[in-house]
Order: structure tokens, then C-alpha cells, then sequence
């Protein structure tokens, strides 16, 4: 079987993890994007986003395992990075721009590392992210349980308030346990919020991307898709884009 026939024959067979890929909108264009869940695990925070990515082409979703009843929760990045690397490798167009939120973030920007050793580095968009979490702070965890419940609402009667924070627990877990390492070519976004480690967050983030651009927002962490500040994290995303999808026009000249 030739290459092109085993990967047809990959997308036709069924994947246990398949059930965590979603399609969120299908659009012709000339980019196709991916948002990774943030910690909690749900993708309901990136509905707008999505509708501003299908602009530009097909947009998926990747949620986390644990949400429904029968499946467990990952605690570990690298094991989340593997098992989406998986998903990526299973559609029919790579995605050329990678987004999320946080941990969704980091997972993002892992994918990315991934993907370019064997294809072209895609474009990340990382929404507050941060290289490592020495701590979870009080106010992050007195403000995770209402954040969790959002992120997973797109889900309907299919989950429960229990499970989603087990698996926001699980994830608190793969974060705090993991210090990002990998460059990635590609040119990336850093959205970051407002608060007392945002120069030591841009610091390390521009360590391993060697085409970081930096924008602010003057909000909390689990502030950034309120309606209040939701124009200005669209007005940063759409400026990136522009970029991005102006370039390849003028490379083809």
C-alpha cells in the first residue's frame, strides 16, 4: 500500500480518541486551525474565537479526555501532546495555526515542536500561557471551579460538575509538573494578561520562539473571553492573521 492509501486507510479507520476531535466549522480558506482545550478541558471559551478563525478556513477542536462518564482524565502534557499529535496526524490537511488558552497553550506550542520536524511549523497563538507554573495561586483556584463549569457547558446533560473538576485537577497536575522546553519555528502570539509575572512570562516564552509577537490585555486570567475584553483579544488575533495569511499570498508572486 502506498503512502497516500495508508493514510486514507488511517482516516477510515475509527480511534478510540477520535471522540475528542471535534469539528467546529468547515470553511474554504487558506487556513486551518486547532484549538486545544485549557485546563478543565472544554472548548465552549473558544466558540467566538472560532467563528473568527472560520473566516479563514475549516477550524477544529481537540476537548480532554474525562468529561463523560467511562473516560479518565490525562495528567501529564507529554502523554496530551502524544495523544493529539495522533489526532493531527489523522486529518486530511495539517492545521497551519495552533490556538489555546493557558495549558491549551502549552499543549499548543508542544503540537507545533512536534509538527515541524517532519512537515512546515505552524503558527501558534498562545492565550496567557505560561513556560512553567511554579504555583497555582488562591485566586486561581477559587476561580477554577466557576471557569470549568463554562469551558465544558457546550457539552450538555452528558457530564457532570464532579468530573469536570477531577479533570481540571488532573490537568492543575500536568501543569505544574511541566516546564516547556521545545523551540518552534513558526511564528507565534503571545496574548498575555495582566499581573505581576507577565515580563518574566514574555521572557521565557521569547527564549524558544524565534518569531514572537507580544500583545497585552488588561484583564485576569479568567477574564479574557468576557464580552468586556473579548474585542481586544479578537483585535490581536485578527492583526496576527492578517500576517499570516497575507505572507503566503506574497511568497507565491
Amino acid at each position: 500500500m502506498d503512502q497516500q492509501g495508508a493514510r486514507r486507510s488511517l482516516m477510515e479507520t475509527p480511534a478510540p480518541d477520535a471522540r475528542l476531535l471535534m469539528e467546529l466549522a468547515r470553511r474554504p480558506g487558506p487556513l486551518s486551525s486547532l484549538l486545544i482545550h485549557p485546563a478543565g478541558g472544554g472548548l465552549a471559551p473558544y466558540l467566538g474565537l472560532a467563528s473568527r478563525l472560520a473566516r479563514h478556513g475549516t477550524v477544529h477542536g481537540i476537548r480532554a479526555d474525562g468529561l463523560l462518564p467511562g473516560e479518565e482524565p490525562d495528567d501529564s502534557v507529554p502523554e496530551m501532546t502524544r495523544r493529539y499529535l495522533g489526532l493531527v496526524n489523522r486529518l486530511a490537511h495539517r492545521p497551519e495555526l495552533l490556538v489555546g488558552w493557558s495549558l491549551g497553550g502549552v499543549i499548543a506550542w508542544e503540537l507545533a515542536a512536534r509538527l515541524a520536524q517532519d512537515g512546515p511549523a505552524p503558527a501558534v497563538v498562545l492565550i496567557d500561557s505560561f513556560t512553567e507554573r511554579e504555583t497555582i495561586s488562591d485566586t486561581v483556584r477559587a476561580a477554577l471551579p466557576a471557569a470549568v463549569e463554562r469551558s465544558v457547558s457546550h457539552l450538555g446533560a452528558g457530564h457532570d460538575a464532579a468530573r469536570a473538576r477531577t479533570t481540571a485537577l488532573a490537568h492543575i497536575k500536568a501543569s505544574a509538573a511541566h516546564r516547556t522546553t521545545a523551540r518552534a519555528g513558526g511564528p507565534a502570539l503571545l496574548i498575555a494578561c495582566a499581573g505581576s509575572r507577565r515580563e518574566q512570562q514574555t521572557d521565557r516564552w521569547r527564549r524558544l520562539a524565534g518569531r514572537l509577537t507580544v500583545r497585552e490585555l488588561e484583564c485576569g486570567h479568567f477574564e479574557v473571553f468576557d464580552p468586556a475584553h473579548q474585542p481586544d483579544l479578537l483585535r490581536h488575533l485578527d492583526a496576527f492573521l492578517a500576517r499570516l495569511t497575507i505572507a503566503p499570498q506574497e511568497n507565491a508572486r
